[in-house]
């Protein structure tokens, strides 16, 4: 890795010399700060954690240190340690990435040594609210060591924008007290980068007219769809919800952020509206994405979902839509007017008889790429001075992107549109014919006339182009498929049928490709040409989130297309160009007056306008002396102890003092993902973290909890998971319950009012929990809205009652002995045996204790019987039952007839 930059610089040094918060800008390089704090704690001499890593950010990091010869690496604490082996390994020092579940059951049983961590530092920290794992385990350590350091990263300024004072709740959670900002438009990273600037070429495509039009009439549907669900829904009259954050990546999130605990209470017009929109912005981003095909295809297959389920979405019958419909058709055929037909059917016998002529309409970005790697190859023809050819990046949205690309640069605009029609809407060999004979006359009449484009350049120094048809060697322009320079024939005109015949069936099949062999992830950059090496890399969706940084650092190209922008992407770009000091032109395709062009600007004017907030907020903020948590006078490292022994509780008894006993509950392992067990060690209750096989949480001798969130209550009464972990819990203790918890930004509703049925039925979820408390008597049902209510009704369940024993609950499993008293006997026989006249829930003990199955039961006398039930007309009633032969009692009910 690169030293660091200036700004880098500086912003490591006033994170070393004082703890803090530092937020930067997308793609600013926050990970690059973290890996050099990394590099200074590599040193057995120190013990030094890290929280709130994934195992890609973990794996890249370690990559980095070990290519800058790092001997002591970060290890990765997960659940392959065995856990004898921990605190070994922490003792041993240095960097240590540990899972949040494993580190606060560590942390709970004293088996890392808190006193010896030098610090803690902490990824993605904007994440970092009150109830979470890291949240629990910064208070743990703030309680146990005061001396080490807390460090936190994040490049998500948006994710501090929306709340009321969310930095500094955060900052809170985090026991810090400085907070550092980095924007873009920092005087000191604006200074720097610029003086170290990439060429930029921006180049500005104009859309079709049918492009155009197809946008503007998914546009006023969506503001139509804005303006009904706002009508239905008064209360969401917010900014959010307007028709510029609508085409925005976050629309989704911000739209299930204001309806989510409302849900069950909305109409269905407003469900539909809301998946309409889903829709409406998925076709958005197909139209600038992809081709025309794929488009339309998406549109048919919609109507075609809409007409087979029954589903009526009003906007299809706006005339917006039915414009949008003629021009998507437009683009891949064209049908003329019933005169026109019969004149083409006399005229040219080849065409489709209905009429249709094929138009496949080509995408304007792929035209304007085929020019930038002209112009390219141009460059590199005299590129002996900076050192031979240059390596080309090309970057794009999404693998789909990627894929079409790769083949419009090897085979051309004609064979993909013509493959990918034939794969879509079936073989239309007739109407590809005529299509494929008009394409080639145009390309006749092209060969005498320089090609036209539509773009718009602002270029600094840029090369002129030149025409070379004599070439030799294998070229990116004779890749791309351009028709100067197609091979054909001397006489061009006058090809055969059988020859476009073969070049309509090789457009069918996808071409293959050399594979490109680098040492990246295969599903993160698709190979084109080796020399000059051209790569094309997806954005998003690899499964590595630092592919892009890879790819840059392996090939270092020296040209770099952005097919599709994104801004972590180009501060990226500019970081590399300042960290290599090598000459780098990035060509910025963008659809000029497009949708896309508007989500680029509003991202960056969003990030804007979270830093300014966060400015403000920084000059008002007040932040307590005793914020970082060094002594005993932060409160938030204070548990709240009104239900242990050492306090007097006003509200009860007088003010009366408990028991001098501290409360425990003991919590299964497993438990430690939710966020429960920290709010109920906040409430000053200690918790045990031990491996339970029945219930989650005891809290007392008797009491059993078995914990369910809504999704996890459903999938286990599907299973029949929860039927078994009830017997066990009814077997083993006096008091099981089962808690169902909601999520507190859900509503807390199981079902909604509309789908309550009057009958018990074998799919409903009330109609199975009815069932269950039916089946166990015992079980008790707890509704808790959050795990907060949870944590305070724990505390109330446990006042005034024993302590549980952590031994003897581990002791328990499904086939344990160690049964109590109360449930020693043999449940098969016991249910037997309650089914029998005469014996009930009262009685059937009495039995139980007098004789030991029941083949000894049918042994004893009427007297005996009576005298162990205590009533002559059970004893009767079960002594008949017992005695009498079954021809017996049917002809003496034949004879009571």
């Amino acid at each position: 890795m690169a030293p660091l930059l200036e700004h880098e610089n500086q912003i490591f040094l006033d994170l070393f010399h004082e703890d803090g918060l530092v937020i930067t800008a997308r793609g600013l390089g926050i990970d690059r700060i973290l890996q050099n704090f990394l590099k200074l704690y590599c040193d057995p001499g120190n013990l030094v954690l890290v929280l709130n890593t994934n195992t890609a950010e973990e794996e890249y990091l370690i990559d980095q240190l070990r290519s800058e010869g790092i001997t002591q690496l970060p290890r990765i604490i997960n659940n392959e340690v065995a856990t004898g082996e921990r605190y070994d390994v922490y003792t041993q020092g240095g960097v240590l990435f540990v899972t949040s579940r494993i580190l606060v059951v560590d942390f709970l049983t004293d088996r890392i040594p808190a006193n010896l961590i030098t610090g803690i530092l902490v990824y993605n920290a904007h994440k970092i609210i009150e109830s979470c794992q890291e949240a629990f385990i910064l208070r743990l350590y703030r309680q146990k060591n005061k001396q080490g350091f807390i460090k936190a990263f994040t490049d998500n300024p948006v994710a501090f924008h929306a709340g009321f004072c969310q930095v500094e709740r955060v900052m809170r959670n985090l026991f810090v007290k400085k907070l550092y900002l980095w924007p873009r438009f920092h005087v000191s990273v604006n200074s720097f980068l610029d003086k170290h600037k990439p060429e930029v070429v921006e180049l500005h495509v104009s859309m079709t007219p049918s492009m155009l039009a197809i946008q503007s009439s998914i546009l006023d549907i969506m503001n139509a769809c804005l303006k009904e669900l706002k009508r239905f829904n008064p209360a969401l009259e917010v900014e959010d919800l307007s028709l510029e954050n609508a085409i925005g990546k976050a629309f989704d999130k911000t739209i299930r952020h204001y309806l989510d605990p409302l849900w069950h209470q909305l109409g269905a017009k407003t469900k539909s509206l809301v998946q309409d929109l889903k829709i409406l912005r998925t076709m958005l981003q197909y139209l600038s994405q992809y081709d025309c095909v794929t488009f339309l295809n998406l549109l048919e297959s919609m109507k075609a979902s809409e007409k087979a389920f029954g589903q009526n979405s009003g906007w299809l019958f706006l005339d917006s839509s039915t414009s949008m419909f003629v021009h998507a058709r437009a683009r891949v055929f064209h049908v003329p007017d019933s005169k026109a037909i019969k004149k083409s059917k006399q005229s040219d016998p080849k065409e489709k008889q209905d009429g249709k002529k094929l138009v496949l309409e080509s995408n304007p970005k792929w035209e304007a790429l085929s020019e930038v790697l002209k112009e390219i190859e141009q460059e590199n023809k005299n590129s002996e001075a900076l050192g031979g050819p240059g390596r080309v990046l090309i970057c794009a949205s999404d693998d789909r992107t990627c894929s079409q690309l790769r083949e419009y640069v090897a085979v051309g605009a004609e064979a993909l549109l013509m493959r990918l029609y034939n794969k879509t809407f079936g073989r239309d060999e007739k109407a590809a014919e005529v299509w494929i004979k008009s394409r080639k006359a145009m390309k006749a009449k092209g060969n005498n006339k320089s090609m036209k484009t539509s773009i718009h350049k602002k270029t600094e120094g840029k090369a002129k182009q030149k025409k070379n048809n004599k070439k030799t060697e294998l070229t990116l322009t004779q890749m791309i498929g351009k028709g100067e320079e197609d091979e054909m024939g001397k006489d061009g005109e006058e090809e055969t049928y059988g020859e476009e015949s073969m070049s309509q069936e090789s457009s069918i099949e996808e071409p293959k490709y050399e594979d490109l062999q680098l040492n990246l992830p295969s599903d993160s950059y698709y190979g084109i040409l080796k020399e000059p090496l051209t790569v094309i890399h997806p954005l998003q969706g690899c499964s590595d989130p630092y592919g892009l940084t890879r790819v840059l650092h392996e090939i270092e190209p020296r040209y770099v297309v952005l097919y599709d922008s994104e801004v972590s992407f180009v501060r990226q770009l500019e970081i590399y160009r300042a960290s290599k000091q090598k000459p780098l032109r990035v060509y910025f395709l963008i659809y000029g007056g497009s949708t896309e062009e508007q989500r680029y600007l509003t991202s960056l004017r969003k990030e804007k306008e979270a830093f300014e907030k966060l400015i403000r907020e920084k000059a008002s903020m007040v932040i307590p002396e005793e914020r970082d948590g060094r002594d005993e006078t932060n409160l938030d490292l204070q548990r709240d102890v009104t239900s242990t022994s050492d306090s007097a509780d006003t509200r009860k008894a007088g003010g009366q003092v408990q028991n001098n006993v501290q409360q425990t509950i003991i919590v299964d392992m497993r438990e430690f993902r939710s966020e429960l067990p920290s709010l109920i060690h906040r409430r000053g209750i200690d918790i045990e973290p031990v491996t339970l096989e029945v219930g989650d949480y005891i809290l007392t001798p008797d009491i059993c909890v078995e914990r369910k969130s809504v999704s996890d209550l459903i999938g286990s009464l599907n299973n029949g998971r929860l039927y078994t972990q009830c017997v066990s819990m009814c077997r083993y203790y006096k008091k099981p319950i089962l808690l169902i918890e909601f999520d507190p930004n859900k509503p807390f509703s199981l079902v909604s009012r509309n789908s309550i049925h009057q009958e018990i039925s074998v799919n409903d979820i009330t109609s199975k929990i009815s069932l269950l408390t039916l089946h166990f008597p015992r079980l008790r049902i707890l509704w808790c809205p959050s795990p907060h209510s949870t944590a305070e009704l724990f505390e109330e369940l446990k006042q005034n009652r024993p302590q549980p024993d952590s031994a003897t609950a581990m002791a328990i499993t499904a086939n344990s002995e160690s049964i109590p008293e109360s449930e020693k006997y043999n449940p098969g026989p016991q249910d037997v045996l309650l089914k029998m006249p005469g014996v009930n829930a009262k009685n059937c003990r009495a039995i139980m204790n007098h004789v030991t199955n029941i083949a000894e039961l049918t042994t004893l006398s009427l007297e005996k019987l009576t005298e162990i039930l205590g009533n002559s007309t059970f004893a009767k009633q079960l002594h008949e039952f017992m005695h009498t032969s079954y021809t017996e009692a049917v002809s003496q009910g034949k004879a009571k007839r």
